[in-house]
């Protein structure tokens, strides 16, 4: 089985050496680094050429960006969020201390594990990397430092640090090990809850010392107290020569072999995220969600949502909760609108057609706020011209979602002009939507709208509508551009098709919820269907068990470059946006999994 292995690996490098790929992966050690790790080009191409050899890790992404647009470039199973798989979970690391022969030795312990490993070793792990965490000009200026706390993903001086963290604690690990160039092979070890002991009895040529450096990955990711708002993992500090690669994952196997729990305490606290309910995550998010009330989408889309719920678990005072936040407006004690009309005020106004469908004494206010909203949505200067419109792809859903909620024609009809004009100036040949047309850019959020709206205008059209093949085809088209951008955890990101952006709360819950009302109502192929179950864990692994959220993007008007979508904070904690699309996503998948 292994001389099989070993002539796959020959076989690939004679590829490789053909098309003009590096030589990270050839042979002998003294020619496997003759290309540039640090070189960005080079790093992807022996990556791609390592993913390509049987067996996992198998997937190239990214973890981040530097400040100079170099992507975090990473080698990834796609099982980080699958609590069924009991494998290991093994992240490799190199390269933060900017020493490119970091990579190699990344590269060469991957490469010996998947071609040269024992097979119940391959067995007992999974395996992630990161080979090159400060590319570039990325590893001058500012020491990186652990835990990152201050800043994020926007942070001026180190944003590689925050996207490094971020990377590793959601890949699930239960060993880390940061690797970095020296003169021989040493190991520092430490185990969760330890004071820094290192394994005994290593190989000859191996030496372990006490301790980590304050201020290391290692050292930060051992410690309970780490920020990671999961938990702790243990860690190895491992150094050796550029051509010691086999070696270091050897070593790292057996220190790991015994010693590793079977799952770290970070692991598990992920797995108790991952373990909910579709159901339990929706009640959480009703009770908690939204919490400023106002006459917008944001709150407007919650509480359609928990009226739903409420009539499903028959829940009186989820439907009491949501009747005494819109209390003030039903009783006109404050205005619909305040001085400047916009299609998310008006996108808000859909809470008033759900109250007026439903019995109770509210029902002629709610119809009355409800007519007011639908009339400013169908506004039009000109045909596919509507009057408050932005421009922007948010339109897909913040321009139709009141005459979807209402199902009046006239407003439909508009609704679908909106969208025909609207594709027309912003879907790219790709399929994916710009989110201006001065903003040529895929944010993610903006990519969410169009795939969220469109799906709910497309749930209430007539099969016999004349616009409907046309709205349909320009819908498939753009759910199949954000299928091929998924993450390899089943996430999206914040710019959809940079792989080095970050991995975006708000996007994924929309495009889950486009997707899966596709699946279960015949627009889409079971095709589809890992991708919505992979995007409900990842989901999931973002919505804490007191329905706080992680890396939910910013309130974001249409920018100028794509810098500017990069550095879009990314809100970490309770979100009334956020907190809507998943409570929407839960139901959604919901829906899906129950019998037909």
């Amino acid at each position: 089985m292994k001389n099989a292995a070993r002539r796959r690996v020959r076989r690939v490098v004679i590829a490789g050496m053909a098309t003009g790929l590096p030589l990270l992966l050839a042979g002998p050690a003294e020619t496997r680094a003759q290309a540039p790790a640090g070189d960005a080009g080079g790093l992807r191409a022996a990556l791609e050429t390592l993913a390509a050899l049987p067996g996992e890790p198998r997937t190239v992404s990214a973890a981040g960006m530097t400040r100079d647009d170099v992507p975090l470039l990473t080698l990834e199973n796609d099982a980080a969020f699958e609590i069924s798989r009991p494998e290991r979970r093994l992240v490799l690391v190199g390269g933060l201390d900017g020493d490119a022969d970091g990579a190699r030795l990344v590269l060469d312990a991957v490469r010996w594990f998947k071609t040269e490993a024992p097979d119940a070793e391959r067995a007992r792990w999974l395996v992630s990397a990161l080979p090159r965490a400060l590319p570039g000009d990325g590893a001058s200026g500012t020491p990186a430092t652990f835990p990152p706390v201050d800043g994020f993903f926007d942070d001026p001086d180190r944003p590689e640090s925050r996207y490094v963290w971020r990377w590793i604690t959601y890949q699930a690990p239960d060993l880390v090990v940061d690797v970095r160039s020296g003169d021989s092979l040493q190991v520092r070890s430490r185990a969760v809850g330890a004071t820094g002991a290192a394994g005994a009895g290593g190989p000859a040529g191996a030496t372990s010392s006490r301790g980590l450096p304050a201020g290391s990955l290692a050292a930060a990711l051992a410690d309970a107290a780490n920020h990671t708002g999961l938990g702790p993992v243990d860690t190895l500090l491992v150094t050796a020569r550029a051509t010691d690669g086999a070696a270091v994952m050897r070593e790292v196997l057996r220190l790991a072999d015994g010693s590793t729990p079977p799952r770290s305490p970070l692991r598990v606290a992920l797995e108790r995220r991952l373990a909910r309910e579709p159901l339990d995550v929706a009640r959480l998010l009703a009770r908690r969600y939204p919490a400023a009330p106002s006459i917008s989408y944001i709150p407007a889309l919650a509480w359609v949502h928990a009226l739903r719920l409420a009539e499903m678990d028959g829940d009186a005072s989820l439907r009491d909760m949501v009747l005494e936040d819109v209390g003030p407006w039903l009783s006109g004690d404050r205005p619909l609108f305040g001085d400047r009309i916009s299609f998310a005020a008006i996108a808000g106004t859909m809470i008033f057609s759900e109250i007026a469908r439903s019995p109770g004494a509210d029902g002629a206010a709610a119809a009355r706020l409800a007519a007011a909203g639908l009339a400013l949505a169908a506004a039009e200067t000109a045909p596919g011209t509507p009057r408050y419109a932005s421009g922007w792809s948010d339109d897909f859903y913040l321009g139709t979602i009141a005459a979807v909620r209402a199902g009046d024609a006239e407003a439909l009809a508009a609704a679908v002009r909106l969208v025909t004009t609207t594709a027309a100036r912003l879907q790219q040949p790709s399929g994916l939507y710009h989110h201006d047309a001065g903003a040529p850019t895929a944010w993610g959020r903006g990519n969410g709208f169009g795939a969220l709206g469109l799906a709910e205008l497309l749930t209430v059209l007539p099969p016999d509508h004349p616009d409907r093949e046309a709205v349909l085809d320009t819908h498939r088209r753009h759910l199949a551009a954000m299928r091929a951008h998924q993450a390899p955890d089943g996430m999206w990101r914040q710019v959809v098709d940079v792989r080095g952006s970050y991995r975006e709360t708000s996007v994924t819950a929309m495009t889950l919820t486009a997707m899966a009302r596709g699946l279960r109502l015949g627009w889409l192929d079971q095709s589809y269907r890992p991708v919505v179950d992979r995007a409900w864990r990842a989901l999931l692994a973002h919505v804490l068990l007191d329905g706080a959220l992680v890396d939910v993007c910013f309130s974001t008007g249409a920018g100028p470059t794509r810098r500017y979508y990069l550095d879009r904070p990314a809100v970490n904690g309770a979100d009334d946006r956020g907190g809507a699309m998943v409570l929407g996503a839960a139901l959604e998948y919901h829906d899906l999994l129950r019998p037909n």
